[in-house]
């Protein structure tokens, strides 16, 4: 098995320190960035009877939310590798919380698809994404440990915010609720504080190429030859790194994503209005959200300790491969799931499965690809990957309008998610072989290039006594 992709740094990372606090900023800034667009949930029966929506309307709240915090990922990546993450993370929370002051003057559905989704998504894509990153400059031995407890965040903040809301709205009404969360993600400018910029200490030696791209020297943009430099693709370069389309693990890992996106949210969204659904009191179908965000919390830095053992780690890949297949077989055989003691235990289930994911989505990538292409990375991961995003819970929602029944959209849900686990796994497998085999020739050149050379020596030392007498 080859080994994960080394950092790609000019420094070693201090693996501890300051890091710490770095990581409970994103921890905060993770939080808010998952977490807002679910608990929001809360609010869509009376949304929708207020504005006169339908399930598939109003799910576009959360889903444009989402597809813009993943469609803001490029400008982020640029502006992450231009003046790091600390002033991003701010902007961002500024951003979001303007979004949900402005919309709680909302008079049509159009109106909170702006603040909300759109302002608000963007807002979220400039705390994710950097909180990402950064963690990835502090962090090399124990990353794994350290992206899973600052992914953590997000079933923290879940399980806080879902009986939080409710109990805004019953006090408030949802008007009321959204200008006093304006205020409470301004949070998100406190944990951008903490994103201290790392005090490099520079390496003896460079660093080595990327998982998946052997022999080939990482450099940051602003390090590239000028080779690379001309023409409008080298000036885009600068700024994000597009070679990754030519990195294998990459492509594997980008086509499995799109797919599973499509049914990666929906079951979340839809959740507390399916217990609805089935005549559960509000309060209860809150509780289910705070139930699976509870053993989320859990799920995540425990699948993070699991990803850091020697047994693991080199077969990360796999580890996630699993987890992708394991949330669609929650979903499949969430419809069996009767009364409220089952949808009790679907949520653990399902807590389980989509914590492990979560622990493991931005981990195998840095895996991949290393922590100097990491931003890039995840930049170009997410604008792809947010078509699915937003398309993903107003199919679903599409679904249970159709057929007036929430199971065929988990049904729907699960098979989008068995299949890119299955993808994802075989072709982990080859991918695997096939870096291993590339590995074993590479080593055979230059083992033969150094035989080349010893021999050139001999004869070499050999001819210089003739020369010398003659």
């Amino acid at each position: 098995m080859p080994p994960s992709a080394p950092t790609n740094l000019d420094y070693t990372p201090p693996d501890g320190g300051w890091g710490w606090a770095v990581v409970f900023g994103s921890f905060i800034s993770i939080g808010f960035s998952y977490a807002f667009p679910k608990s929001l949930t809360i609010y869509y029966k009376e949304i929708q009877e207020y504005f006169s929506a339908t399930y598939s309307e109003i799910a576009w709240v959360s889903s444009i939310m989402l597809a813009a915090m993943y469609a803001g990922g490029p400008v982020s990546s640029v502006l992450v590798n231009r003046y790091g993450s600390r002033p991003v993370v701010m902007i961002g929370g500024v951003m979001v919380g303007a979004g949900m002051v402005a919309s709680s003057f909302g008079t049509t559905i159009m109106h909170l698809y702006i603040c909300v989704g759109i302002i608000g998504g963007f807002g979220l894509s400039f705390n994710l994404q950097p909180a990402l990153t950064i963690i990835g400059k502090y962090f090399q031995v124990k990353r794994p440990m350290a992206n899973g407890l600052a992914m953590a965040g997000s079933p923290v903040f879940l399980s806080t915010l879902a009986p939080l809301n409710q109990f805004l709205f019953d006090s408030f009404g949802w008007r009321g609720s959204f200008l006093i969360l304006g205020g409470f993600v301004m949070n998100c400018c406190v944990a951008g504080a903490l994103m201290r910029p790392i005090e490099v200490k520079p390496r003896a030696s460079p660093a080595t190429s990327a998982n998946g791209a052997p022999g080939d020297k990482e450099q940051s943009p602003g390090a590239r030859s000028p080779a690379n430099k001309r023409g409008c693709a080298g000036r885009v370069n600068q700024f994000i790194d597009l070679s990754l389309f030519k990195h294998r693990g990459y492509l594997i890992y980008l086509v499995g994503n799109v797919v599973l996106f499509f049914g990666f949210f929906a079951p979340v969204v839809f959740l507390a209005p399916y217990a609805k659904h089935m005549q559960v009191d509000e309060y209860s179908a809150a509780l289910l959200l705070s139930i699976f965000a509870l053993v989320d919390m859990f799920a995540r830095p425990i699948t993070g300790l699991v990803a850091n053992t020697r047994w693991v780690r080199p077969r990360i890949q796999y580890f996630f491969s699993f987890s992708v297949a394991y949330n669609g077989l929650c979903h499949v055989l969430c419809p069996l799931a009767s009364g409220y003691g089952g949808l009790v235990v679907y949520a653990v289930f399902f807590g389980v499965a989509f914590g492990m994911l979560c622990a493991l989505l931005f981990e195998v990538l840095m895996d991949l690809v290393g922590a100097q292409r990491f931003s890039s990375a995840v930049g170009l991961a997410t604008i792809i990957e947010c078509a699915p995003v937003l398309l993903g819970p107003p199919i679903s929602g599409a679904l249970v309008d159709l057929f007036h029944d929430y199971k065929y959209m988990y049904y729907a849900c699960g098979v989008m998610m068995l299949v890119p686990g299955i993808f994802l796994f075989i072709m982990n497998y080859f991918n695997y072989k096939w870096l291993a085999q590339e590995a074993q020739q590479s080593q055979q050149q230059e083992d033969e290039e150094e035989a080349g050379a010893m021999e050139e020596l001999r004869s070499s030392a050999e001819n210089k006594p003739e020369e010398t007498l003659g």
